[in-house]
């Protein structure tokens, strides 16, 4: 298994807080959100949800969808498969 800080940008490395600079927040929960836009969606769409039914998006698998910490935007990132699970690969950061 690899560890967390072999997938960190380096950006991320060189942080106060992953030097161990800020050990009082690093515990600290926060959440992560991506948004992946519906511009059609309509409160009919969300009448008729189901489980199993899909929300098609006008996005490009390979497109790039904004990341946010705790609301604020902290980068894009593109959606990928690893295994069993979806995840998202960090392309560019704010």
């Amino acid at each position: 298994m690899t560890s967390p800080s072999a997938t960190l940008p380096q950006t991320l490395l060189a942080s106060p807080a992953a030097q161990g600079r800020w050990p009082a927040v690093e515990g600290l929960p926060c959440t992560v959100s991506v948004e992946v836009r519906l511009p059609r969606f309509t409160v009919r769409d969300l009448f008729r949800l189901h489980p199993g039914a899909l929300l098609e998006s006008e996005w490009a698998q390979s497109t790039n969808v904004p990341v946010r910490v705790n609301g604020q935007l902290i980068g894009w990132a593109e959606f990928e498969v690893l295994g069993e699970n979806l995840a998202i690969r960090m392309t560019e950061f704010l």
